[in-house]
């Protein structure tokens, strides 16, 4: 487990992130959380864009994020953490 906004992830892990997850980069941004931002969320729908956003703003991403070997969900609601469960 990892307490993300007391250590902060590097770059390195969250592109490791978007490589497992599948889904769109922007569904790892937490819309709640963003809107405080005042942006529009269909400007981070790359990974670099999104990848620099969550460097700045570890706390607009959607979590828990939940790995298991090659394979990772953002497990909202918790019965997704199921699809990467053998």
């Amino acid at each position: 487990m990892v307490e993300y906004l007391k250590t902060p992830l590097d770059e390195e892990r969250l592109r490791n992130f978007l490589s497992l997850l599948s889904c769109e980069p922007k569904d790892l941004i937490h819309p709640s959380s963003f809107e405080d931002l005042g942006r529009d969320i269909d400007d981070y729908n790359t990974p670099d864009a999104l990848v620099n956003l969550l460097l700045e703003h570890p706390e607009v991403m959607n979590r828990p994020v939940c790995i298991r070997g090659n394979r990772a969900v953002i497990a909202r609601p918790a019965e997704a953490v199921y699809d990467i469960l053998d």
